[in-house]
């Protein structure tokens, strides 16, 4: 029996549990623990954010409220350290940057930054990741365009800064309040070699850059739910999944 499957590779790709945040959740928990001792105001106003996040396990979701906040604290944290991280400083090396050289009061007000910027965004800080994180594909061009008033998916992955694997960054575009992603793996394949080859992949959106084409967004509903689809790298897988032939010398 094979003790690993191509199905076993894609759930170890997949693994939703955000490394990066092992040690700055901590920190922040620890900030504030310090911190609301001498201020009660602090208790008043972040002890339900902190509880929330001192209970997270640490995976990322599209219902996860606590992936929601904590990738806002972490971006906003990260902003406030990068002008003082040496060049060329890796991406754990900056990870530990945050969590070792900000002080207690900069990790609160990165918090009390995100929460103000969802608060201002969403109408909450209790927000799904789903709802913020999104897949959309409007125009098939390199430089696409966004709106949140158009249909998009709810994508659960993390940027691979944090430790996903399975990479997806989104950022937020002119106009919108939602984030999109705009890098990480666009195509993704997992092949098993043997007396006949065995794979499956995963494309973002579709293999046509026309919106009118039924292959614009086809794999997009795929791509966001980590769903892999067999690969007909076979002449007869081809012809038996085939929507249509032709003889080009006919």
């Amino acid at each position: 029996e094979r003790s690993f499957t191509l199905d076993k590779l894609i759930a170890a790709a997949y693994d939703p549990h955000l490394t990066g945040f092992e040690e700055l959740i901590p920190s922040l928990v620890a900030a504030y623990e310090k911190l609301s001792r001498l201020d009660d105001d602090l208790i008043s106003k972040f002890d339900e954010p902190i509880s929330w996040l001192r209970n997270w396990d640490m995976n990322y979701g599209v219902s996860s409220v606590q992936t929601t906040l904590a990738m806002y604290w972490g971006q906003a944290l990260r902003a406030t350290v990068m002008k003082n991280i040496p060049s060329r400083t890796d991406q754990l090396g900056i990870i530990q940057h945050m969590v070792d050289q900000t002080s207690d009061e900069e990790k609160i007000i990165a918090l009390k930054k995100a929460i103000d910027e969802l608060d201002r965004d969403f109408g909450s800080w209790k927000i799904p990741w789903g709802e913020v994180n999104r897949f959309q594909r409007l125009t098939g061009h390199i430089i696409e365009t966004y709106d949140d008033s158009k249909p998009s998916l709810a994508v659960p992955y993390a940027s691979s800064f944090w430790g996903s694997l399975a990479a997806y960054g989104s950022r937020k575009f002119p106009g919108t309040t939602k984030q999109y992603g705009y890098v990480g793996n666009s195509f993704v394949a997992v092949v098993e070699f043997g007396k006949e080859i065995k794979a499956k992949s995963l494309l973002a959106g579709g293999i046509n850059n026309n919106p009118l084409s039924p292959h614009f967004t086809d794999q997009a509903m795929r791509y966001s739910k980590g769903e892999f689809k067999d690969v007909s790298f076979y002449k007869k897988d081809v012809e038996k999944n085939a929507s249509r032939t032709y003889n080009p010398g006919k």
